[in-house]
């Protein structure tokens, strides 16, 4: 499963963006997908995820009330929406695909990942 992760840029703090990441083949569709979130100097830390059907969803408590992950399988992608950004949101975004349908924080259990998109929050 090959993943394309987009959306990133640079935004004001406040400010919104929507990630979307898409899966190569349909695979995913059965499959828990998360975001993870590595900032300059630091180690890479989970976001979000959502469970196969959508109808479980996690968040990391520093992006609870601001982030919303859906996901429409009819189109292989996921999307990671990013509201009240604040500077400490800056990072390089990666997309993942865990081993199995259930929500997971543990980047152990993410087998594919995207190449990563850019977020800067400016203050």
């Amino acid at each position: 499963v090959q993943l394309q992760a987009s959306g990133g840029g640079l935004v004001q703090a406040g400010g919104s963006l929507r990630l979307s990441c898409t899966a190569s083949r349909r695979t995913s569709s059965n499959n828990a997908v998360g975001w993870f979130r590595r900032a300059p100097g630091k180690e890479r830390e989970f976001v979000a995820t959502i469970s196969w059907n959508g109808g479980s969803t996690s968040y990391a408590d520093s992006v609870k009330g601001r982030f919303t992950i859906s996901r429409d399988n009819a189109k292989n992608t996921v999307y990671l929406q990013m509201n009240s950004l604040k500077p400490e949101d800056t990072a390089v975004y990666y997309c993942a695909v865990a081993g199995s349908s259930a929500t997971t924080s543990n980047a152990e259990r993410y087998h594919y990942w995207g190449q990563g998109t850019q977020v800067t929050v400016s203050s």
